[in-house]
């Protein structure tokens, strides 16, 4: 599945944010090997806890939370906390010439695993080192959780009714926006390097990549916008109006007016031409009758199904869609036209979600990637690859360095 002559990254990863991040290697048919714990004296689970969510799927070591990001990659074992899983991974990045090194370990840990930067590019000088943390590398003691990180950076603070208590976003979202960082961030250190010759390091945090989303909201406090102006405001858009979920006889629509230009059309029509008033006019005009405005919205679309006002606002060209349920969204049409999927050991198909831009090395393998590795399947393989023996495998099994 991994094109000749691609690069190699080796993830010391876990949980979601880095895993996404070397994901999207894999969609480009890079080769990624994520490197787990070995077996912890008294924890009853091994290696990356997300093997343990959810449902088991394949054995006790890989249930349904781990499998999307991980598909594609190779997973090997090694305990970095003695000196000869050090060395052996001083080894591997030297003799396998890997690319790029990722962690996702808190920095504070760095050094005494021996997989801070000087240490790993002592092996490998033009090597590509990136990390996720809490805070970045400044902040070595942070724990990073994307939900801690949506209430830190006010993600939480902007998502919920007017009213109502803060809530997290669904979708991890600064886990994710740190895992397309990552993605990003290497791309460039790789072009880079094709120019240089150099290494780099590369050093993603999760709260300043939430924070770097903040566009629409902070400038404005210096733009003469309240703090009361920005908070959390249900599913309305905070400065154009109408933008809200409107209730339907079998379920919700929403609809958003961008402009002047698309109100005059959305009245137009005959189903909202009660709309057509002087206090409606202008978009601040709105603003300030916006409990009624929607309200009255609301009486009208109430008494149609969906399909009706969705087909009387695709006339109008007015932005909208249903209130999609989430188990539909996989039978999207753009959606299954570009899903991925893998396979289970037990034959079922899994389906995947597509790649944020369409990848040629996804099509040239039928949108298929490999089911994810299971602890340490890999171990020996790449070892041996890398010049390890079979006697020194034996004695690193022996002495707990490899599982």
């Amino acid at each position: 599945m991994r094109e000749a002559g691609s690069p190699i990254v080796l993830s010391l990863e876990q949980a979601l944010s880095l895993p996404y991040g070397t994901l999207r290697f894999v969609h480009l048919g890079w080769r990624v090997i994520r490197i787990e714990s070995t077996p912890v004296p008294g924890r009853i689970s091994s290696g990356d806890p997300n093997r343990y969510i959810g449902h088991p799927v394949a054995g006790e070591d890989r249930h349904s939370y781990y499998v999307a990001p991980n598909v594609g990659k190779e997973a090997i074992t090694l305990n970095l906390k003695e000196e000869e899983g050090r060395r052996a991974l001083l080894r591997m990045i030297a003799e396998l010439e890997v690319d790029v090194f990722c962690t996702n370990t808190m920095p504070a840990r760095h050094k005494e695993l021996g997989i801070d930067y000087e240490t790993l590019r002592s092996a490998r000088k033009n090597l590509i080192w990136c990390s996720i943390s809490a805070m970045g590398i400044d902040y070595p003691d942070v724990p990073g959780y994307d939900p801690v990180t949506q209430a830190l950076c006010g993600f939480m603070d902007l998502t919920g009714e007017r009213e109502g208590p803060p809530i997290q976003c669904g979708p991890p979202l600064t886990d994710l926006k740190s895992g397309d960082e990552v993605f990003a961030q290497v791309l460039l250190a790789m072009l880079e390097r094709e120019r240089t010759g150099r290494g780099k390091l590369i050093d993603v945090s999760l709260a300043h990549s939430a924070v770097s989303w903040l566009q629409t909201f902070t400038p404005l406090l210096d733009m003469g916008s309240s703090p009361d102006e920005l908070r959390r405001n249900g599913n309305k858009h905070r400065q154009f109006i109408p933008v809200n979920a409107y209730p339907t006889t079998d379920g919700f629509i929403y609809i958003a007016i961008g402009s002047d230009a698309q109100w005059s059309r959305l009245i137009a029509q005959p189903m909202f031409e009660k709309l057509d008033q002087s206090r409606f006019r202008t978009n601040e005009d709105r603003r300030s009758t916006q409990d009624d405005l929607h309200a009255e919205i609301g009486e009208l679309t109430s008494v149609h199904d969906v399909g009706d006002v969705a087909e009387v606002l695709e006339d109008a060209s007015i932005p909208h869609s249903r209130i999609t349920p989430i188990e539909d969204v996989p039978g999207l049409p753009f959606v299954k036209q570009s899903a991925l999927q893998t396979v289970a050991p037990d034959g079922r198909v899994i389906r995947l979600p597509p790649p944020a831009v369409p990848v040629a090395h996804l099509e040239a393998i039928n949108r298929t990637l490999p089911f994810p590795p299971g602890y340490g399947e890999h171990t020996d393989a790449v070892l041996a690859e890398a010049g390890f023996s079979a006697d020194e495998l034996e004695s690193l099994r022996a002495r707990g360095v490899i599982v």
